[in-house]
């Protein structure tokens, strides 16, 4: 049965806008981006098989392209459109960032870093530089390793912070394993960019460690050393 033939109260959009976003499904959500099904298949129908074909949401949304478009009722056009919507999400997050303090707004953090590293088969070291009033400046991937290890040097954060003036940091990496808790290296590697910063008198905020789509861990709030 198509959408259409569903009863008002039941169909994705008239929920959506009875209720909000909130109050549908993943189905459901990924069903008004694709707007229509194939045949045989509402486009809920569809959504649901997409969902399981991946293993859930976070791997549909960072799938490749080919893997995307070798879906039925896929392809290329589809994929551009969910990656504008990523992209989407990921600049309203950073305006959100930059225009308040991140430290009162720490989920918008927590959700920017999860899509940005969430599903990288690939570790990535990365630093969120920010102004007096803790607001985000920029965010620069400084390095880039393999699944197990990535080579993090002091001297070339120090090197950045100077040269875009920052008065604080939080820094960030991704564990692709899928485990978020912080290994003897991670808590070393902290203290280290901590001391060096202090030096030039700026303040580590925060270390976030991201593994899959899982709420990144925060070493301020794990009570671990920051300096």
């Amino acid at each position: 049965m198509a959408i259409t033939d569903w009863p008002a109260d039941e169909r994705p959009r008239e929920r959506l806008l009875a209720h909000g976003a909130a109050a549908l499904s993943d189905a459901e959500l990924l069903a008004l981006f694709l707007r229509v099904g194939i045949r045989g298949k509402s486009a809920v129908d569809l959504a649901r098989d997409l969902l399981k074909h991946f293993g859930g949401l976070s791997a549909l949304c960072n799938a490749s392209a080919t893997a995307f478009s070798a879906i039925p009722g896929m392809g290329p056009a589809k994929y551009a459109q969910l990656q504008a919507v990523l992209e989407l999400s990921r600049r309203a997050l950073g305006e959100e960032m930059a225009r308040r303090d991140v430290l009162d707004s720490p989920s918008a953090v927590r959700d920017w870093l999860r899509l940005k590293l969430g599903q990288l088969p690939h570790e990535v070291f990365m630093i969120l530089l920010l102004d007096a009033q803790n607001r985000v400046m920029a965010c620069e991937e400084l390095f880039r390793g393999t699944l197990t290890q990535t080579s993090v040097y002091p001297r070339e954060v120090v090197k950045l912070v100077l040269q875009r003036n920052a008065a604080a940091v939080i820094l960030a990496h991704n564990h692709p394993s899928g485990i978020s808790e912080p290994s003897a290296a991670d808590q070393a590697l902290t203290r280290s960019l901590s001391q060096a910063l202090s030096l030039v008198d700026v303040r580590v905020l925060d270390h976030f460690i991201v593994a899959g789509n899982a709420p990144p861990l925060s070493f301020a709030e794990r009570g671990l050393a920051l300096r």
